[in-house]
């Protein structure tokens, strides 16, 4: 008697994980709508310089980075991540007015950290909940189909950008206002759409980052952590691709489109990949990753004609579908369950403080050296980042991985 066939590996994914999913492409269209015009915004209308750009974005992201730690180690302590998630996007969706509105770089750089720090709150608690939420086997592939429908909100949000440009004659501030909508649908779905799973932790409550709780995140969690950091080094703010695309000399109005370029080709990539991440060593997958994104940055390091910059930022999102789910579902591989929320902190707080350090090298370089010192630059981390995974992944990963050797259907 043959037994039923399995359900398809996408039918087997938790509800909860394409209700996030749907939330994070709402807020991706809000966020993307706004940042895919705004390098062009400060340099064309505030008049900022290229490390001004640099420093903003750098700031912004390693806020939002370094927030996630506090975020993460609280959901821990307090057994609950929902509450932080929503404050989280909360925080994103009442950003939005302040783009619109702002005379000068420093009230942009305001609303930026506002953003980011929004999407700091959430970002931990988020990620331990797609693990919390998902079996083992199937938390690769949850993650690469979190991350794609957030990549398709990435992409929609510079689309919707470039329709409502070209309609409205390149009125970046309306542009901002029509943002806030989808940011606050985001909040919405995520408060009345998701059940958080029960906890049965009876155990007494202690600090997550407390010496002897930090002891437990061993060699192979400090492994992935130490190539997030090089990764975020080799991989600045994509900014830099916008400003390389107004080098080719794309009408205004259009140069949001290079971001969506990007994001169809990550958004395509990211479950597909996050699927195979279940099935094959996670080490060469990385090492994948790394060696289309030194392609990417030697194209974009060629010119800014058009075609140039659109096969490197294809590039790009071909790198993000490859590596970024696959450092998530690295991190909930290595991390105690009930450490996940401070082991994505950490993770996050780390590379921060690389995003930082890489945009506003990136900025100096561009502003001293030119464009393609900058994407040089990239590829010489990138080979860093190479170094390090031929060192080798520590012996205890091994032990951590929950993920079987066996065949997983499509």
């Amino acid at each position: 008697m043959t037994s039923a066939p399995r359900p398809s590996i996408l039918r087997q994914i938790p509800s909860g994980i394409w209700v996030l999913g749907f939330v994070s492409l709402l807020m991706d269209i809000a966020s993307e709508m706004i940042h895919s015009l705004l390098p062009l915004f400060m340099v064309s209308v505030l008049g900022a310089s290229a490390l001004t750009v640099g420093v903003i974005e750098g700031l912004a992201e390693s806020t939002a980075l370094i927030v996630k730690i506090f975020s993460g180690a609280l959901s821990d302590y307090l057994g609950k991540r929902k509450g932080l998630a929503i404050f989280g996007y909360a925080l994103g969706a009442f950003s939005k007015p302040l783009f619109a509105i702002a005379p000068t770089a420093g009230i942009v750089l305001a609303a930026r950290l506002l953003d980011r720090v929004g999407k700091g709150v959430r970002g931990a608690p988020r990620d331990a909940l797609v693990a919390d939420i998902t079996p083992p086997e199937l938390r690769g592939a949850a993650f690469g189909l979190r991350q794609s429908l957030d990549t398709v909100g990435a992409f929609l949000g510079p689309l919707l950008a470039v329709g409502l440009m070209l309609l409205w004659a390149n009125d970046f501030r309306a542009v901002f206002w029509v943002a806030v909508v989808p940011g606050l649908l985001s909040v919405a779905l995520l408060a009345v759409g998701l059940r958080e799973p029960e906890t049965h932790n009876d155990a007494r409550r202690t600090n997550p980052i407390r010496r002897d709780n930090l002891k437990r995140l061993d060699a192979a969690y400090w492994w992935v952590v130490g190539i997030g950091a090089v990764f975020t080094l080799a991989r600045f703010s994509e900014a830099f691709l916008v400003l390389r695309a107004q080098q080719g000399g794309i009408p205004v109005a259009l140069v949001p489109l290079v971001m969506v370029a990007m994001n169809v080709v990550y958004a395509l990539a990211a479950y597909p990949f996050g699927k195979l991440s279940d099935r094959v060593s996670h080490a060469g997958l990385l090492a994948l990753g790394l060696v289309v994104l030194i392609a990417a940055d030697l194209v974009l390091g060629i010119n800014g004609h058009w075609g140039v910059v659109l096969a490197g930022v294809a590039l790009w999102g071909v790198h993000m579908g490859i590596t970024q789910g696959l450092l998530a579902t690295m991190v909930a591989d290595t991390a105690p369950a009930d450490l996940r929320g401070t082991a994505y902190g950490m993770f996050n707080l780390v590379s921060g403080l690389a995003m930082l350090f890489a945009s506003v090298v990136a900025g100096l370089l561009w502003d001293k050296l030119g464009a393609a010192t900058t994407f040089h630059a990239g590829a010489a981390f990138c080979l860093l980042a190479l170094g390090l995974l031929a060192m080798g992944w520590p012996k205890t990963a091994a032990s951590r991985r929950s993920v079987k050797s066996r065949s997983i259907p499509s």
